[in-house]
């Protein structure tokens, strides 16, 4: 007679279960039902390079520029008419992956050499700069001039997901941890690494690979593609959409965050769509520009066409977001500082041009398609709510969390949100000129906006509902708005431990805004 072994095979199998830690088992259960998410990020795109308008109106650069799969997200989704990130690149980046206000995680400015103030801080002639993080963020404790903080990918990561990075990283210096995004908790790495623009965005170029004085720009890891008739973020797209079905065939939720290197400079017209532009008759600059834009949006439109295909749209999230106003000051075509009009100024600068961005958020089941708001958001808010998007409560992190959750917005219980103030704090220096651009502090409380400019000790208030241009400076009409807002801006710089730029010809600190006023 044969014995039936069955039973005792699942007792066993049940012991082998039991016997897995408990956070392990809950993270197994938990993963199959976390939705996907698409964070897609655009380097350098101004609040009007787009055909969707983010005002009340449409302006001239909305009929300019054609973007049909943004325009195919905000029917979608919802669109953020106020939406914020920082004047440059790495602070916005860092605050993406850390949650921090910048001037929290003191990655103020742009990175690229380890332990090193830029040439143009170092070089300045009345302001001393403060030794800022230059080594941009690590998950490695005691790391000099980096934030120590856990990773937004990490703790996605450490929840079962999968999670790829393709495009620009620009998270620390070269020769440190923050350089590689595999050491922040990413799976995947296509082609990021220390420098925030690409040597070329060719491939018939190797996209600046081999190129003489131009090695730290040269984009890694895209050889399949060097000799080849494609545009970066083509290629780029298409590495994405490889490491998206990995995960799909592995039943996996994932994060991607999809980082372009467009539509930084060198502006380099992307075949594909330049002609058009040309024939518009417009500088030729600003056709090369525009079919960048269109080649971002195409990207979009490719990666939101796989996830139909692969049937997954309707637990995928997908959120667009620029790290810094439209560039303006330097190599673009046409008069300097308009570019973004009827904002004022451009990347770099504390004026709206520099920090507005165009942003929308797809939700499916959870955001009304085809929805607005008023309601503004800074960079750091990005952190928590993805964490909330995927469920994840109480995560465990290093640093303390600044941003707030959007996702009230998103369900629409009408938080009021603009009722809580948003910093921002720069003190140094970009290295172009122009308006509102140089080391600077910021505070925005309602329809108000104070900007305080280290160099000159000179207050701007402004009401950005009436005057979203920032033209009337309204500190000597309205002195009791002034003054508070210059007090508020001035407590949390204390706060934070924010650092301040000194007087280079006596050492001394520059003094806070409540202090000037005083």
């Amino acid at each position: 007679m044969k014995k039936n072994y069955l039973p005792y095979l699942t007792l066993i199998l049940l012991l082998i279960i039991n016997c897995k830690p408990k956070d392990h088992q809950e993270n197994e259960i938990a993963k199959i039902n976390r939705p996907n998410i698409v964070l897609f990020l655009v380097d350098d795109m101004g609040w009007q390079d787009t055909s969707v308008p983010f005002w009340d109106k449409r302006t001239p650069f909305n009929d300019l520029y054609h973007t049909p799969n943004m325009e195919r997200l905000a029917t979608e989704g919802m669109k953020f008419t106020q939406a914020y990130a920082t004047a440059v690149c790495s602070p916005t980046r860092i605050s993406l992956m850390t949650g921090m206000n910048a001037a929290k995680h003191q990655v103020t400015n742009w990175t690229l050499n380890k332990d090193a103030l830029q040439p143009m801080e170092s070089n300045h002639k009345t302001l001393s700069f403060p030794n800022w993080n230059v080594n941009g963020m690590s998950q490695v404790a005691g790391d000099e001039n980096a934030v120590y903080a856990t990773p937004l990918p990490q703790v996605l990561k450490d929840a079962g997901y999968y999670t790829i990075h393709s495009g620009k990283a620009h998270l620390g210096a070269i020769g440190t941890p923050g350089e590689n995004p595999l050491n922040l908790g990413f799976d995947v790495n296509i082609a990021g690494h220390a420098a925030g623009a690409p040597a070329s965005y060719y491939g018939m170029e190797n996209f600046g690979n081999g190129k003489k004085g131009k090695e730290v720009w040269a984009v890694p890891g895209l050889e399949q593609y060097h000799g080849k008739d494609i545009y970066l973020s083509e290629a780029i797209t298409l590495e994405a959409l490889k490491a998206i079905d990995t995960a799909v065939q592995n039943k996996n939720p994932f994060f991607l965050y999809m980082s372009h290197y467009a539509v930084h400079s060198p502006i380099m017209g992307d075949d594909r769509f330049v002609q058009k532009y040309y024939d518009k008759g417009i500088d030729s600059i600003e056709a090369k520009y525009a079919s960048m834009v269109e080649g971002m949006d195409k990207s979009l439109g490719d990666i939101m066409d796989f996830i139909d295909k692969k049937n997954i749209a309707d637990n995928t999230i997908i959120l667009f977001m620029s790290d810094n106003g439209g560039l303006s000051a330097v190599a673009r075509g046409g008069k300097k500082h308009s570019h973004n009009k009827p904002l004022n100024s451009g990347k770099g600068s504390a004026y709206e041009g520099g920090i507005r961005e165009p942003m929308l958020v797809k939700w499916p089941g959870k955001v009304s398609e085809k929805s607005n708001t008023d309601n503004y958001v800074i960079i750091e808010d990005f952190y928590p709510t993805i964490l909330e998007m995927a469920g994840i409560e109480n995560p465990k992190t290093i640093q303390k969390v600044d941003g707030q959750s959007f996702v009230p917005i998103l369900i629409g219980e009408s938080p009021k949100t603009n009722e809580r103030p948003l910093f921002w704090h720069y003190p140094n220096f970009w290295g172009a000129s122009g308006p509102g651009i140089g080391a600077s502090s910021a505070v925005r409380l309602g329809d108000w906006k104070l900007i305080y400019f280290y160099e000159n000790q000179k207050l701007e208030l402004y009401n950005i509902i009436k005057d979203i241009g920032e033209l009337n400076n309204l500190v000597e009409i309205n002195p009791e708005k002034a003054k508070a807002l210059a007090i508020i801006l001035t407590d949390y710089l204390k706060e934070v431990k924010a650092q301040i730029p000194a007087d280079k010809k006596n050492g001394k600190q520059i003094p806070y805004p409540a202090e000037v006023l005083n």
